[in-house]
């Protein structure tokens, strides 16, 4: 088979996914790289199909077995990349996003909140959060610590948006993510579900190395905006507010090393 070249109609039409209107339009988004492209096809009906080199699609022969493969020369795949250095795989996948009312996340099926179950749920609830990065960071936190979910509220950056994706390395495939405009409702929904909802706050009255107990039910951390934090209407309906405390003389912690300490405070508490 000829590779495809930049100027083929598919590939032109997957390139056009760059943008976040067309995105949200078909409900579909590209992968880039290996550890992307593995997840997306560790997931059932998510890959539609995957553009790779010839070398690539040679070095990968393993992981692309399951996969449609559809050859494509260098020119064409860089073109679907926003890589320095592509990898040489690309992978059209449909969107993963649930509900934010659904049960993946809200104390039903896996998740639900039982007296005799071996931990809590635990979720990251990320209200209007901005920058791409962040958002890939806070979901590979979020898997690594063991949550359960990752809800996407208010104003936020787009999940699907090929810088989030690369910064989750993965992860974005592994665990349920939502999205729900109102993150009012999303709080709501959290705490309707049996969930302690702990707002993570620098001037929080609770000090998150002191407090296991309560670490140790069912939660739902609540994350703020990079620079200016939660607003105080949303805060305010945490059940708790929590500080990261801060020895030094840093003014405040980067959003996604403040995430990683309060998930990783939770998984030990509720695994203690």
């Amino acid at each position: 088979m000829t590779p495809l070249t930049a100027g083929n109609a598919r590939v032109k039409e997957a390139r056009k996914l760059s943008r976040r209107s067309v995105r949200s339009e078909r409900r579909l988004f590209l992968a880039d790289g290996p550890k992307a492209v593995e997840g997306a096809l560790g997931v059932p009906g998510c890959v539609v199909e995957v553009f790779a080199t010839p070398s690539a699609a040679q070095e990968y022969a393993d992981l692309l077995a399951p996969a449609e493969v559809t050859l494509v020369d260098d020119r064409a795949l860089a073109s679907l990349s926003d890589s320095v250095n592509p990898a040489g795989l690309v992978a059209l996948c449909n969107f993963l996003d649930v509900p934010a009312n659904h049960p993946l996340w809200l104390g039903e099926s896996a998740l639900m909140v039982r007296r005799d179950a071996p931990r809590g749920p635990l979720v990251a609830i990320c209200a209007d959060i901005r920058d791409p990065g962040n958002a890939g960071t806070v979901i590979r936190c979020a898997d690594a610590a063991g949550a359960d979910a990752v809800v996407f509220a208010g104003d936020s950056v787009d999940v699907y948006n090929p810088k989030t994706v690369r910064a989750s390395v993965g992860s974005l495939f592994h665990l349920p993510v939502a999205i729900e405009r109102d993150a009012a409702a999303a709080v709501r929904a959290a705490r309707e579900a049996g969930l302690t909802v702990l707002a993570a706050d620098g001037g929080g009255e609770v000090d998150l190395f002191d407090s296991d107990e309560l670490l140790a039910r069912p939660t739902a951390w609540l994350l703020g905006n990079e620079a200016w934090g939660l607003p105080e209407e949303l805060a305010a309906l945490a059940d708790h507010r929590v500080r990261i405390p801060i020895h030094g003389r840093a003014e405040s912690l980067n959003l996604a090393t403040a995430a990683a300490l309060c998930l990783y405070a939770s998984a030990r508490a509720q695994r203690g």
